[in-house]
């Protein structure tokens, strides 16, 4: 669930970039399988802004020579709230007066879903593993869990409440020694307090009211308030994504996000109002893509009829198999398989950030309570991206350990191939260890 939200200063329409080539006066339109239109959809992760790009770059710079005079000025300027430094960091005071602009029920609700996405994560950890072989040979490869990790809560139109337990509890349960939360405040300076009672209760380390490409500046090179991290996550709008795209190799990043995405395969058999309820909600946010692939003109028409005036495509296919090859080619951050044997199609299935299976596996489900992480692959980058996962938050290092014999035994192959590539003094040191 990768939604965009635009900060104030760049809400209008003029400014935000049209996705996949599509406009504001798009319609749902049927459109056949051969049809050239495709190609902007396959193609829609290379749309560059580069615009965004040099406003970026350039608050980016600020904060890195500036600090937190950067992000109290930047803060000012796109949320309309004026802060000091000491203002920056949430203070416990305000997190324990949160809990009081809650629903007693929400904290309930919360305690199952993260029981799901916990179970679901759980499956993922990995243990360090050793293998021997013969004259003293012991190889492997040590996990050990990142650091520390920035998240990033988006709350320009909506708060993203879930998108705080998508993203920490994987990193808790990998092992993750420090969390640090941002968020951009609202008018009034302030974070939504179901946000800072889901960081409070996954005992996120620190809270910030920062947010936009200024607060991935902070969060890549550090200020004297806010901690340089070893990795960001979490979704956000354009800019944002490309601040995580600059700092990228100072940090790492999950991934950069685009606009929501949203595939249906359905065909005769398949109920249309599930279809259309669940088109109805990838529209409720902003530039999301929503395609309906089908192989029925029966259905085709009777979804278009109920859903003209929403952005976004019904791709008429011969079968199913081809239903399958042209969602493998868009490969989006969300499939829904809604034909009557969904477990056979799903084995025809290489690319989608996550698959739901049947008439009653809506993406809301994913969304919020499911288990797995809602943070997606978007733009076709679920060619090779994954869902964020505990797998995110470790790294690994691999373990070489050789006796004398058994180097003695390797030593020919070893400076053979170094010699080759002209590096002398290799063979060398393999050598001085038989002097």
């Amino acid at each position: 669930m990768i939604a965009v939200s635009f900060p104030r200063k760049w809400e209008s329409k003029k400014q935000i970039p049209a996705f996949a080539g599509m406009t504001s006066k798009d319609k749902m339109k049927i459109i056949k399988a051969t049809s050239k239109k495709l190609e902007k959809i396959y193609n829609r992760g290379q749309l560059r802004q580069l615009r965004v790009e040099e406003k970026v770059r350039k608050i980016i710079d600020d904060v890195r020579l500036f600090g937190d005079e950067a992000l109290i000025k930047y803060t000012r300027k796109f949320d309309k709230v004026k802060l000091n430094q000491r203002q920056l960091k949430v203070s416990q005071i305000e997190i324990s007066g949160a809990y009081a602009n809650i629903s007693p029920h929400f904290v309930s609700a919360l305690k199952i879903v993260i029981e799901n996405v916990n179970r679901f994560h759980r499956k993922q950890l990995r243990k360090s593993w050793r293998i021997k072989g013969t004259e003293g040979v012991v190889l492997g490869e040590n996990y050990t869990p990142l650091e520390k990790v920035g998240v990033y809560i988006p709350a320009g139109t909506a708060p993203l409440v879930s998108t705080v337990y998508m993203t920490v509890l994987p990193a808790k349960l990998a092992g993750v020694k420090k969390i640090v939360l941002i968020s951009p405040p609202d008018k009034n300076g302030y974070i939504n307090p179901h946000i800072l009672v889901v960081a409070d209760l996954l005992k996120v380390d620190e809270i910030y009211r920062v947010g936009g490409a200024q607060g991935i500046g902070a969060l890549a090179y550090g200020t004297k308030t806010i901690p340089k991290v070893d990795k960001i996550v979490g979704p956000g709008n354009i800019y944002v994504s490309e601040a995580k795209r600059q700092v990228f190799g100072m940090v790492d990043i999950d991934m950069i996000a685009g606009p929501t995405e949203l595939v249906v395969i359905a065909n005769r058999f398949s109920d249309p109002k599930f279809i259309v309820a669940d088109l109805r909600a990838q529209a409720e946010h902003a530039k999301g893509l929503a395609i309906l692939i089908t192989n029925s003109k029966s259905l085709a028409k009777e979804v278009k009829s109920q859903l003209d005036g929403n952005n976004g495509y019904i791709i008429l296919t011969k079968n199913l198999k081809q239903a399958a090859e042209i969602a493998n080619k868009i490969a989006p951050e969300h499939l829904e398989i809604l034909v009557q044997n969904p477990q056979k199609l799903l084995k025809e299935i290489k690319n989608a950030g996550a698959i739901f299976l049947g008439p009653y596996s809506p993406v809301a489900l994913g969304d919020y309570v499911a288990g797995p992480s809602h943070v997606l692959p978007t733009q076709g980058t679920a060619r090779f991206f994954s869902g964020l996962s505990v797998t995110d938050f470790i790294k690994s290092s691999h373990i070489i350990s050789y006796s004398k014999k058994a180097l003695e035994k390797i030593r020919e192959p070893l400076e053979k191939i170094a010699g080759i590539e002209g590096l002398q003094k290799h063979v060398d040191s393999v050598k001085s260890r038989f002097l």
